[in-house]
């Protein structure tokens, strides 16, 4: 239950989003430039945080993405099974197919009281917790201070035309 680098990226992307002002939209590749990731992956992994519900997504010159009304609460697990799949919590540390009380593989005895803290703590992690955490300037999302973190200045047009609320979101097919 290692996280995926596609898991780190998703958590990253939604920590710097929802540290970002409220309903303005980000554009990918300004996420992906302030986290060092590659924008095309990033993409994708945003596309798929807005079919589980926790991004929307805007097209066109006022486009990026943005959190949706609540989704500041949301946990890290859940987002981890958004990005990861449903049997996250239940795969096998070493990969086995089947990994039981029953038929257990030989690290299951000792990975399972881990496995349970580690949901536990993920259950108790919210994006909000964390942006506040990355804002308050004690923690790094990045090698950047915080204040490299904030949008550039282009951006900033953005955000003082927030009053005019941008395009509908775009739909994505479930």
């Amino acid at each position: 239950m290692i996280l995926s680098r596609t898991s780190q990226y998703a958590i990253q992307a939604l920590i710097y989003i929802a540290t970002q002002p409220r309903g303005v939209p980000i554009l990918n590749r300004t996420i992906a430039q302030h986290l060092s990731v590659p924008p095309a992956y990033l993409a994708k992994i945003m596309q798929n945080l807005c079919r589980g519900g926790v991004l929307h997504s805007f097209r066109g010159r006022q486009g990026g993405f943005c959190l949706r009304e609540g989704c500041e609460k949301t946990d890290l697990m859940r987002i981890l099974t958004l990005v990861e799949g449903p049997g996250l919590a239940e795969n096998c540390v070493i990969g086995l197919k089947i990994c039981e009380d029953e038929s257990a593989c030989p690290m299951h005895a000792k990975w399972q009281p881990i496995k349970l803290k580690i949901v536990e703590l993920l259950h108790k992690q919210t994006l909000e917790k964390l942006a506040l955490a990355v804002k308050s300037g004690k923690y790094r999302l990045t090698e950047l201070p915080h204040a490299a973190l904030s949008l550039p200045p282009a951006s900033d047009v953005r955000a003082s035309k927030a009053a005019k609320p941008p395009k509908k979101p775009v739909r994505s097919r479930q």
